[in-house]
């Protein structure tokens, strides 16, 4: 079963991203992400396409709660409609867009 993660990321890193939408298979690895940065930039990728600040995980991620439970994280399952949404309006590495105003 595939489901969809939504995770804010509670820090002070200027150069990383502060939300992370993931599309997860149903041994927990990432097919797809979006990564929203402080200055509104979403990035994405997938299998084929990452960029230097975002690429899909090596390793399984962990279950909503597990990842709820750490202090700097709070994450939520959301509906596919709503991950396909960030997808669509993310920029496609390399197309030119700048930050993607909400």
């Amino acid at each position: 079963m595939i489901w969809h993660l939504r995770v804010e990321w509670h820090h002070d890193f200027p150069e990383e991203p502060v939300e992370l939408y993931s599309e997860i298979d149903d041994e927990g690895y990432e097919l797809r992400k979006v990564q929203v940065f402080r200055d509104e930039r979403l990035e994405r990728a997938d299998a084929e396409t990452e960029t230097a600040a975002t690429g899909l995980s090596e390793v399984p991620i962990g279950s909503v709660d597990e990842i709820d439970a750490q202090d700097e994280f709070s994450a939520s399952m959301i509906s596919r409609a709503e991950f396909e949404h960030m997808w669509s309006r993310a920029a496609v590495p390399g197309d030119g867009r700048g930050p993607v105003a909400q």
